[in-house]
């Protein structure tokens, strides 16, 4: 059989038990506050920028250093015949962007 408890064990239950109910609504109302919840929500958004960001980079790199490869023979030379039209196609993209920005100024 458990022992009877003193009315002072059982006070001391209760002014425990009230403490540790009032931390729990505590950290509630901090987790349920809106700028918690807007400040996780911008850390979310910020962390799948952050990876969609790298993980353009990483294909912009891989892309360049392909381009790179098609543009020198195994030897190292340059291979001309692939430059000049890249280089002719970099120029006229160049072009429409300059020819844009005007038309938006005028």
């Amino acid at each position: 059989m458990p022992e009877a408890r003193t009315p002072a064990q059982i006070e001391a239950d209760i002014v425990r038990r009230r403490e540790q109910l009032a931390e729990t609504l505590d950290e509630i109302g901090v987790r349920m506050h809106p700028k918690t919840i807007v400040g996780d929500a911008k850390a979310k958004v910020a962390s799948k920028v952050d990876h969609t960001v790298g993980r353009a980079v990483v294909a912009v790199n891989r892309l360049v250093t392909d381009v790179k490869g098609g543009l020198r023979h195994e030897d190292g030379a340059p291979r001309v015949e692939r430059i000049v039209p890249v280089a002719l196609v970099a120029a006229g993209l160049v072009g429409l962007v300059v020819l844009t920005a005007r038309r938006k100024r005028g």
